[in-house]
């Protein structure tokens, strides 16, 4: 069968599309339309062009330390990461290619922040096209294309299903990254009793540090929150929203989620484990759907 493949946006959980993928070519199925935002652009674009495999093995051997000591932290440039050390790795597997020569056509997606607008890269380099399509606000630094200041395509378009709409295919397959945390997690607004202070709240936090201290009370998780968590579950919470409107005009035929809670987004170290869990998704999605 045909297949026009969408992968969405999600940082480390993007390893789930490697899986998906595996999944599909074993059923048999063959690709002939790739598009992808932000990390499903990354291996979109790498198994458009034929070397997947080279960049899956690279990613399986990288550890905790090894991502921590790729971050090449650059304040002052849009963003908390150059992400130069990471690429360096993609441009050595990508080399020269263009989008326009790949075997299979591909469609990276970005976002331009001062025109509001997405950009579609079916032209020119690909190392390019990918960078741009990562740059994930306040972590990532954006880049610069023909005047047009570009970050993450998963802000406007998290899964995106229109750039392959023209693609001859029997079925569209559209993997996203941001699924409900549970299926007990309601989705209309909560209720609840605004704080006193802020202040009381600062004071709570350090009378709790120092009480765990002494009679060592369970470890509250939200104050080791870092900067790239905040943006990472602000991202998470706005596509999931976007997510669920775009998709309603234009649904795929066959749609397999990755929950939010399977990894975060700079969770680089963990390729084994959601490459698996995107196959395991993917292989039930599609039987459900009878493919």
């Amino acid at each position: 069968m045909r297949v026009a493949l969408v992968l969405g946006s999600g940082g480390a959980r993007g390893y789930a599309h490697i899986g998906a993928i595996a999944e599909l070519e074993e059923r048999g199925h063959e690709v002939i339309a790739v598009a992808g935002s932000s990390m499903g652009a990354l291996v979109g674009g790498l198994y458009a062009a034929g070397v997947l495999d080279e960049y899956t093995t690279w990613a399986r051997g990288l550890t905790q330390g090894a991502v921590v000591r790729l971050l090449d932290p650059k304040w002052s440039a849009g963003g908390a990461i150059a992400a130069e050390r990471v690429f360096a790795e993609v441009e050595r597997i990508v080399d020269d290619r263009l989008i326009e020569d790949l075997p299979i056509p591909f469609t990276a997606v970005a976002t331009d922040l001062r025109a509001r607008r997405e950009v579609w890269f079916q032209r020119g380099p690909l190392v390019s096209a990918l960078r741009a399509s990562i740059a994930i606000p306040g972590v990532i630094t954006p880049v610069v294309v023909n005047g047009r200041l570009l970050v993450d395509g998963g802000l406007m378009n998290p899964v995106p299903i229109e750039p392959t709409a023209a693609a001859a295919a029997d079925l569209t397959v559209a993997i996203s990254l941001s699924g409900d945390r549970s299926a007990r997690e309601p989705n209309t607004p909560a209720r609840e009793a605004a704080p006193s202070t802020w202040r009381g709240e600062l004071v709570e936090r350090v009378r709790r540090t120092v009480g765990r201290e002494r009679d060592a009370e369970p470890h509250d998780p939200f104050e080791d929150l870092r900067i790239s968590d905040v943006v990472g579950l602000s991202m998470d919470a706005m596509q999931g929203i976007v997510t669920r409107y775009r998709m309603a005009g234009l649904p795929p035929d066959v749609l397999v989620t990755v929950p939010v809670s399977a990894a975060r987004s700079l969770d680089f170290h963990r390729a084994a484990e959601m490459i698996d869990l995107g196959r395991n998704l993917t292989a039930e999605a599609l039987d459900r759907a009878g493919h």
